[in-house]
């Protein structure tokens, strides 16, 4: 059987140009795009939302927080410096980012009617909500679609006739602050993610999905596919020897350089440490984290991609990041970080790296140390999240017994008629994930 090359530039092109078809000349009232990470999500809406304004078709841009938002902005005033752009925030002093006060092309208030006869709008979903019209937008573009409740596409829905959905189904679900087992299994459960509960209504909607990663590595891409997409595959956009990372200094024999130099050649690194049930903040790994980033920086880093062919660029402290499951955790981490002298390192839980992008990204695995395994720790998009941030490699840090600890779990939770099963589920994509980091360990006892 002959094998055919795929061609990522190709097959990402087909994609986008029949997502924008549809965009502009469907008929339907919606189009949903799911998009696995670092695909070109905002690259995408930033495109589609030019192709609209050319067309002559005044849109609205729904994000789901300030900085979301201000990257649009930013995004659009680069590729266009022409397009009036309208910012709407809410009335507080640090509502946007004052860096759009310097581009004469965008104009920013906190009343719609100021802005009103501009062929592009962007807000939050929250100040969207709040928001009357006389007559509604032609179109809308809806960014990080899956991580909106269902409660907010409500909000907004009357503000447009027809929506672009854009999303990434494997990342963490909407956060509801109250419970929301009344409304399980219901169509319009309002803490459901916007588009489940739109394709619950509108199951003949067009549904499209990127099909290429330029974020992960070569050796990322095929398991975070398999663990967290299923039923949405994807390749990586670059090749085993598109990318390589390099160290100036040889290691010390160490764990932590171990696992590096192992993660530098596999793109994957697991430092055990011995199994033993721990505190949240088990303070021998967030010391093996914290050294892990210390080595890091001291080995004198390189990065060489696709990017710029044959010229290392040096892998410096704003490319690496932290990721954790509890802010506790990462104040840890934090304090240990700045004891070892490491500053400009991102720290942060899955929540908030969500969307975010590193060349390097070192993990404190959710279960580590853990006495039993909750739904929480078991959410498979935070996991994904986790997994998912980096361009060169990923280092997990993590106690022995996770496997075990996986095993034991019981599922307890409640059986909900109509429910929409989420899969896969945290325990077959925790195997799926500790199976291949089984093969890049490094056992290290501090």
């Amino acid at each position: 059987m002959t094998t055919v090359d795929f061609d990522p530039g190709a097959a990402a092109a087909r994609a986008t140009d029949a997502i924008l078809h549809d965009t502009l000349h469907g008929t339907e009232r919606g189009v949903v795009v799911d998009s696995p990470p670092g695909a070109g999500k905002s690259t995408l809406v930033v495109r589609a939302a030019l192709e609209l304004a050319d067309a002559g078709r005044p849109l609205m841009i729904v994000a789901q927080t300030n900085a979301q938002v201000d990257d649009l902005v930013l995004r659009l005033a680069e590729k266009n410096p022409d397009l009036p752009v309208g910012r709407l925030h809410s009335s507080d002093t640090d509502a946007y980012d004052k860096a759009l006060d310097d581009l004469p092309q965008v104009r920013t208030s906190a009343r719609a009617a100021d802005l009103g006869g501009l062929p592009v709008v962007l807000s939050t979903a929250a100040k969207w909500a709040h928001v009357k019209v006389d007559e509604p937008w032609p179109h809308a573009i809806v960014d990080e679609a899956y991580q909106m409740r269902s409660d907010s596409l409500l909000a907004v829905a009357g503000l447009f006739e027809r929506g672009l959905f854009v999303g990434d189904p494997g990342q963490l679900d909407p956060f509801a602050i109250v419970g929301s087992e009344q409304w399980a299994g219901l169509s319009y459960d309002p803490s459901a993610s916007a588009v489940t509960t739109l394709l619950a209504h509108n199951p003949a909607l067009p549904q499209h999905r990127l099909p290429v990663s330029w974020r992960l590595p070569a050796s990322a891409a095929p398991l975070v596919s398999r663990a967290f997409y299923p039923y949405t595959p994807f390749r990586s956009g670059t090749g085993h020897g598109d990318r390589r990372l390099a160290f100036a200094v040889p290691s010390d024999g160490s764990g932590p350089d171990r696992v590096i130099d192992e993660a530098a050649e596999s793109g994957w690194g697991l430092l055990e440490l011995p199994a033993r049930h721990t505190p949240r903040t088990d303070p021998e790994a967030v010391r093996a984290v914290a050294a892990v980033v210390r080595r890091l920086l001291d080995r004198g880093g390189a990065a060489t991609s696709e990017r710029a062919p044959g010229t290392p660029l040096p892998l410096t402290a704003d490319r690496i990041a932290v990721g954790t499951a509890h802010r506790d955790q990462a104040a840890a981490v934090r304090a240990a970080l700045a004891e070892l002298g490491v500053a400009d390192v991102t720290v942060d839980t899955a929540n908030r790296l969500q969307g975010r992008e590193y060349d390097v990204t070192v993990v404190l695995h959710p279960l580590s140390g853990r006495p039993d395994a909750t739904a929480f720790h078991l959410e498979t998009g935070r996991l994904c999240v986790l997994a998912s941030r980096h361009r060169h490699a990923c280092i997990v840090v993590c106690r022995a017994g996770v496997g075990d600890l996986l095993d034991d779990y019981p599922s307890t939770e409640p059986v909900q008629l109509g429910t929409l099963v989420k899969f896969p589920d945290g325990w077959e994509a925790n195997h799926a994930v500790l199976a291949q980091l089984s093969e890049h360990r490094v056992g290290w006892r501090p």
